[in-house]
């Protein structure tokens, strides 16, 4: 089997279908198919079942799957290990919470980049939980996260101490507990993002329940649903200041218990060798946090 090969396997697998994965190779859709199918033939198996567009990964296919990411990650680590002191290169997928993409990895990413214009950044944004995962599952070399995270695979570095603030119109009274914005509508991130959890776990400490839960893709869509009086939202207080924000909706200071959170860089511990995701992590003693 050639890595290239199990590299466009693996690529179909986490995109669902062949126009997907060929987009994000670069490559061609014809030669994504006959690629895939010289591996089955090879195999002797089927590695998925067709649906129309959609590839759904059959048992077989599961199996290789797990030892295709074990593969291709002793392979890459083989090429880190090559470079020796060579400048890092190549590229460096990078997992973040959406709030800390807009307010910390902007000039983390540029002073990166100019430092080591060779490295290839890439940039998911989801949960904490989801990110979590990418991470587990070699989707990206290291993730922004929340904190706590329970996971010993992960290898974790406190990068940034974020003061969480609840957030309602602006002609809302003030709120000093739960009780005050009771059977308001939750506007937040999807399950799994730390920081609608914590606005859960306030609700629920003061003995109330929100009105209903709304989720959304972005923060901009967040603010601007809690400027129409639409509900409350939790998040972080850098966020607002950076887009000067605090005129179109009110700002309100939790107790530290609830409010300060640490975000941590973390990455797979069992991946040893990795130039440009060492620099990145090394970068962020060099980088304010305010």
């Amino acid at each position: 089997m050639e890595l290239s090969s199990l590299r466009i396997f693996k690529t179909v697998a986490e995109e669902g279908g062949v126009t997907q994965a060929a987009a994000r190779l670069n490559r061609v859709q014809s030669n994504v198919s006959a690629r895939l199918t010289q591996l089955e033939e090879s195999l002797g198996v089927s590695l998925f079942h067709r649906s129309g567009r959609r590839m759904l990964i059959t048992e077989d296919g599961a199996r290789l799957l797990a030892y295709t990411e074990r593969l291709l990650q002793l392979a890459d680590e083989a090429q880190e290990a090559m470079r020796g002191d060579r400048q890092p290169s190549g590229q460096l997928k990078i997992g973040s919470m959406e709030t800390t993409a807009a307010a910390r990895l902007p000039l983390v990413l540029g002073q990166f980049h100019r430092q080591y214009p060779q490295v290839d950044l890439l940039l998911d944004t989801g949960p904490s939980d989801y990110l979590i995962q990418a991470v587990l599952n070699h989707k990206v070399d290291v993730a922004l996260v929340a904190a706590p995270v329970d996971r010993p695979e992960l290898t974790q570095l406190p990068v940034f101490e974020e003061e969480l603030v609840l957030l309602t119109d602006s002609l809302h009274p003030p709120v000093t507990s739960p009780s005050d914005v009771a059977r308001r509508t939750l506007l937040g991130f999807r399950s799994g993002c730390s920081y609608r959890r914590r606005l859960e776990a306030w609700f629920a400490e003061g003995g109330v329940s929100p009105a209903r839960i709304a989720e959304f893709g972005t923060f901009e869509a967040i603010i601007g649903c809690v400027a129409a009086g639409m509900g409350v939202a939790m998040m972080p207080r850098e966020v607002i200041r950076q887009r000067g924000l605090a005129e179109s909706i009110r700002v309100h200071t939790l107790a530290p218990e609830s409010a300060l959170v640490q975000t941590m860089l973390v990455w797979r511990s069992d991946i040893t060798q990795h130039a440009a995701r060492d620099a990145f992590a090394a970068f962020f003693g060099a980088i304010p946090t305010r």
